[in-house]
């Protein structure tokens, strides 16, 4: 740890100005002696401490006293002297720097060396040449970072400014990360009791080092985070800001994010951005720098929605130039819902359309559309006055900023934000809001958000625009936006319905965009809503209107609806008339034939909305929809057998995704055949052999037993289409026992929490074996039901327990089951049912007999 010094600086002495340039609050004093050729001694007084220098020098030595008392001293340089030298610091100070290296070494008093790292901070300060001749010493560095340990604050603080200072140049980064600067630091910012600048120097050491890649790596780790974390929130501002620009230089890098989430970095720096203190401007900025940062992988991206951030297109404050406030003769929600002019009597203020609080203090906003109000008003002001994004233009003009492109804002006025972008006149900012409002809309919270600030009629409008940028974003949001029930019905009432399927009939448009039309429509035409909203959403006490003004969260008496303005039941307002044509369904056919289950599933989910009623009968059939189902039926059965393929041996996974979506296409299909089955017209066009054919090799396949429901069903249909037959032994019967009732019933049996439910179940089962239905008991061993059985007998009721007795008991008479039966643990179970002497306990000691026990 040693420093060589220069051989001609061992005789010269300190030059007491020089201290005093370093040190301006001291005080030099210089005694002169009349020896010669001696060690001379020189001292420093500061704070009460006595600091020793040794000196040798030709003809003389000389005491330095340096004290801040005020006391009298022989001799004191003039201002101009000091001046003279400290224009010329830079030459006076380097032929000292070797000296105060040397006072850093170990052997000395740590006084001492404690001085010379204040020292050795105050002249690094002078720039990259100061820095460049204190790095020429090797070991500075290694002992800089020593002093870390030391229990001065004073000297902690000098040693990180030190390192701050030499870590602000890239050729010196690598040196002190490498010296164990970061370890020493994680534990000086460990301690409780160190001060304010010894903070915010130790992490202006990290901000500096984070700015490699290489000691990013040693920075980032779950300890040195969680400190991070806790100094967000330190009462110096200073620090406050130093620990957010560290978290800003590790965000940069990608590799960083994972732990970095981990440790919790998303709450703490959301909290920055959405608290309202005042002077923390710089923090703000750094913590928004970090989540733009983070906010570029898509789960992060919800993981900041989450903390109430929404992610917001910054389009220049030029771009706000088209925007034009609306001006009502009577005010309105952003929504669009009108206030009802109720009020008794003008306003005694005398505005009675604008102060509409002042004038009837009856109106009763929930929460949503007062946060959709305050949200609307805040930005349309920002608009008017040209404030808004002003502080982020400079970001515009940085090409290779990470940040150019969004900005994060409060979710209230990043919500209103985006809808107020979709009014302007630009379409690539038009285009980049609905694409933020479709990646915002990951809750019913954020959803309805939009739905109240208005974003749904100003998107269901962009969809006539004519530039085919903005309608795909547009359709995007409005495909999530309609997850939500409500604005589902909304998105019909406004027009949506007409322009989508005009885009759906163009058969150019991607495998995208056709799957996002085809989930708008079905949720609009879903052949499930009515029966839904009449056995789900139904009142139960009061009046239909009531109902409604609860349903559609409208204060009694003082809003009106949109929805409610528009007469006529949900049906009569979702049919789409004349729209559907032979050329959309002609289309929706089509897609019945491409090899996509996803689309397959929603195009059927679809045409059963319009066999309700029977006026679309003879468009199906001129359609040929009996087609487009025989394809469906014959590339689902093929993908789903396909299972030897190389593909699916190295991915098996990829061989359960594909069933259950190729079984998910089957039962909406079925769902289809079944209601087209209804009409005669229908019947008498297809073969109902070969539908027959297909529906029983499908029932045999590896698809969930949930979607064999509707196979089901459709082949007892086609069944009774050809003449009546109640025979099991009749080949679509047994198929459809052994295939869908017998694995239907095990899974309730195994699955249900019900009693009730498993007793229904297992005396359905053993109803079917008992019949003598070919091949059920092996259809029940093959489900995995003597597993099943067993554990019933000791979770189920007298009569499922005696039900499942008789069914283990018909299993047993084939010996290949008797292995099984031992290995699900039943020996045990019937000797306990046996020695109890329950009304079963006959049944089970003749199971016993019968086992290998």
């Amino acid at each position: 740890m040693a420093v060589s010094i220069p051989t001609q600086l061992k005789f010269k002495p300190p030059n007491p100005l020089l201290l005093q340039i370093f040190h301006p609050h001291l005080t030099v004093v210089t005694v002169r002696t009349q020896k010669s050729n001696i060690c001379g001694d020189y001292y420093v007084y500061n704070n009460n401490h006595k600091f020793n220098f040794r000196a040798r020098y030709g003809d003389s030595s000389f005491r330095v006293k340096v004290s801040d008392d005020g006391g009298s001293v022989p001799h004191q340089p003039s201002s101009s002297e000091v001046d003279a030298l400290r224009s010329n610091s830079s030459a006076v100070g380097d032929s000292y720097v070797a000296l105060f290296i040397r006072m850093l070494g170990l052997d000395n008093n740590p006084l001492d060396r404690e001085l010379a790292i204040v020292t050795v901070w105050k002249y690094s300060l002078g720039g990259k040449s100061c820095v460049d001749n204190i790095m020429q010493f090797g070991g500075v560095v290694n002992l800089t970072v020593n002093l870390l340990k030391s229990d001065s604050d004073s000297a902690c603080e000098a040693a990180s400014g030190v390192l701050r200072m030499i870590s602000s140049f890239d050729e010196y980064r690598l040196s002190v990360a490498e010296s164990g600067a970061i370890e020493e630091i994680t534990g000086l910012l460990r301690r409780s009791s160190i001060s304010s600048n010894v903070k915010e120097q130790s992490l202006g050491t990290l901000w500096n080092l984070s700015a490699d890649e290489n000691p990013q790596r040693k920075i980032c780790n779950q300890e040195l985070l969680l400190l991070l974390i806790k100094y967000l929130e330190d009462e110096d501002v200073k620090v406050k800001e130093t620990a957010a620009a560290v978290l800003g230089n590790l965000a940069l890098a990608h590799s960083t994010h994972k732990i970095m989430v981990e440790a919790g970095i998303i709450p703490a720096l959301a909290k920055l951005l959405t608290s309202n203190e005042e002077g923390q401007k710089v923090i703000r900025k750094e913590a928004r720098r970090a989540l733009l940062e983070i906010a570029k992988d898509d789960y992060y991206k919800i993981l900041l929605l989450e903390e109430g951030l929404v992610l917001v297109p910054l389009i220049g404050s030029a771009a706000y130039k088209s925007f034009k406030p609306a001006l009502y003769s009577w005010p309105s929600l952003p929504d669009g819902s009108k206030l009802e002019q109720n009020a008794k009597g003008p306003s005694r203020y005398g505005a009675s359309e604008l102060l509409i609080g002042l004038n009837d203090q009856d109106q009763n906003l929930d929460e949503a559309k007062m946060n959709a109000i305050v949200g609307r008003t805040q930005q349309q002001f920002l608009a008017r006055i040209g404030a808004i994004e002003t502080e982020d233009d400079d970001q515009l003009n940085q090409p290779q900023s990470s940040c150019q492109r969004f900005t994060l804002l409060p979710w209230i006025d990043g919500v209103a934000r985006l809808v107020l972008i979709l009014g302007l006149d630009d379409d690539s900012a038009i285009a980049r809001a609905a694409d933020s409002i479709a990646d915002s809309s990951i809750n019913e919270h954020m959803r309805v958000s939009f739905k109240e600030a208005g974003a749904i009629k100003h998107l269901c409008q962009l969809l006539h625009h004519p530039n085919e940028t903005v309608r795909l974003p547009v359709i995007r949001a409005l495909e999530r936006l309609t997850l939500s029930n409500n604005i589902c019905q909304m998105v019909g009432e406004e027009g949506a319905v007409s322009p989508l399927i005009d885009s759906l009939k163009n058969s150019d448009i991607s495998a995208s965009s056709t799957e996002m039309i085809l989930n708008i429509l079905s949720r609009i035409w879903d052949p499930n809503k009515e029966m839904k909203l009449k056995f789900y959403d139904a009142p139960v006490n009061g009046s239909r209107a009531e109902w409604n003004r609860k349903r559609n969260s409208r204060s009694p008496g003082h809003l009106k609806d949109i929805a409610e303005s528009k007469s006529g039941s949900s049906t009569q307002t979702m049919d789409a008339g004349g729209l559907v044509d032979s050329a959309f369904l002609s289309r929706l056919v089509d897609i019945l034939k491409t090899p996509s289950p996803s689309l397959q599933k929603k195009a059927a989910s679809i045409l059963e909305y319009f066999t309700i009623n029977d006026m679309y009968v003879e468009k199906f059939i001129s359609v040929d929809i009996a087609a487009g189902l025989d394809v469906l039926f014959n590339q689902n059965y093929l993908s789903v057998v396909d299972v030897d393929s190389a593909i699916d041996v190295e991915r098996p996974e990829f061989v359960v995704l594909k069933v259950e979506e190729a079984g998910r296409a089957i039962s909406a299909a079925c769902r289809l055949l079944t209601r087209l089955l209804d009409f005669g017209q229908f019947c008498s066009v297809i073969d109902i052999q070969q539908f027959t054919l297909l529906l029983r090799k499908i029932l045999k396949s590896e698809i969930n037993v949930h979607d064999k429901d509707w196979v089901a069903a459709s082949l007892v249909k086609l069944g009774s289409i050809s003449g009546p037959n109640l025979d099991l032994e009749n080949p679509v019967t047994m198929d459809v026992t052994l295939y869908e009732t017998i694995p239907r019933l095990i899974e309730k049996i195994k699955t249900s929490f019900s009693q009730e439910v498993q007793e229904a179940a297992v005396l359905e089962l053993n109803r079917i074996i008992s019949e003598g239905v070919v091949d059920s008991t092996r259809a029940v061993a093959a489900e995995g039901g003597i597993f099943t059985l067993v554990k019933l007998l000791e979770t189920g009721n007298e009569r499922a327990i005696e039900a499942g007795l008789m069914i283990l008991y018909n299993l047993s008479m084939d010996t290949e089951n008797h292995a099984a039966i031992i290995a699900a643990g039943a020996v045990p179970i019937l000797r306990r049912i046996v020695l109890s002497q329950k009304p079963q306990w006959t049944q089970a000691l003749r199971l016993l007999r019968v086992l290998p026990t």
